[in-house]
């Protein structure tokens, strides 16, 4: 399976991405691997403009037709801006979870941070190693009955 990575992008391992806007902004979201594994987002709850957050800290969450899952900051910073076409259509997070699904832009506190997110080639490696600890751990599950025909 071939992920949507862009890499102009940096990533968490808890699937967020980073677009610098400039050198002290940048915008946030979830990855398409996220969105993906979430299902059809129904509702997003994103902070007030003006909130200040540290780095991996819960900043809100994403709640589709699966499960509820918080979001946390890939950088500390301050919100600028929040996507508000996000309340009407959570949608947007499936349909265009890089361009139109965004959700923050901030005011960078520490751009050094930076440096702790993966780029892409690192965040594909961490999706294989994800998939693979996946496949290992569904091996542990009983047989069903898939060969009936």
């Amino acid at each position: 399976m071939n992920e949507n990575i862009p890499s102009k992008l940096r990533y968490t391992k808890d699937h967020e991405w980073v677009e610098l806007i400039d050198e002290t902004h940048a915008r946030i979201g979830i990855t398409d691997y996220a969105q993906a594994e979430l299902g059809d987002v129904v509702y997003v709850e994103l902070p007030e403009v003006g909130t200040d957050f540290e780095q991996t800290e819960t900043f809100g969450s994403v709640e589709s037709v699966k499960a509820v899952s918080d979001l946390y900051m890939p950088l500390g910073g301050k919100v600028t801006e929040v996507n508000g076409e996000l309340e009407d259509q959570p949608e947007l997070v499936n349909n265009s979870s890089f361009v139109d699904g965004w959700m923050l832009e901030i005011e960078i506190a520490e751009i050094d941070e930076l440096d702790t997110l993966m780029g892409s080639d690192d965040y594909e490696e961490f999706l294989k190693s994800e998939r693979i600890a996946h496949e290992d751990s569904d091996d542990d599950e009983p047989e069903g009955d898939e060969d009936r025909g």
